[in-house]
């Protein structure tokens, strides 16, 4: 996608306000938000196209645009953060951590520790 999604003359965020249907020219005006996806640069956005063909799998990734194993994780993580998702991950971690933690201090025992893990999933 080639969308403008800042201003080019101050930088501010870009809203669609009209749309036309290309049969019958119906127009629609309004103030649409473009979708999240829109914002992606060519690059992240053939990044995106190939790990969704390999089907998440990093090492076909790797194959595919011929890259290191590290590289496709910075670059995951970059379009993660892109996308605000970056966020979720780390949140994650963090209850995966406190989890562990009130393991280590005799708070819960393992089996509950395993319990709560498994739920995070």
């Amino acid at each position: 996608m080639n969308i403008p999604n800042k201003c080019p003359s101050c930088s501010g965020r870009l809203v669609v306000t009209e749309l036309c249907c290309s049969d019958c020219k119906t127009t629609i005006k309004g103030s649409f938000e473009l979708p999240q996806f829109a914002s992606l640069s060519p690059e992240d956005e053939n990044f995106l196209r190939v790990f969704l063909a390999a089907r998440g799998n990093i090492k076909e990734v790797e194959r595919q645009l011929n890259i290191s194993y590290p590289t496709v994780k910075a670059r995951l993580d970059a379009l993660l953060n892109r996308l605000g998702l970056g966020s979720l991950q780390a949140e994650a971690k963090r209850r995966r951590l406190e989890i562990v933690e009130r393991l280590e201090r005799g708070e819960i025992a393992a089996a509950e520790a395993v319990a709560l893990l498994k739920g995070l999933e």
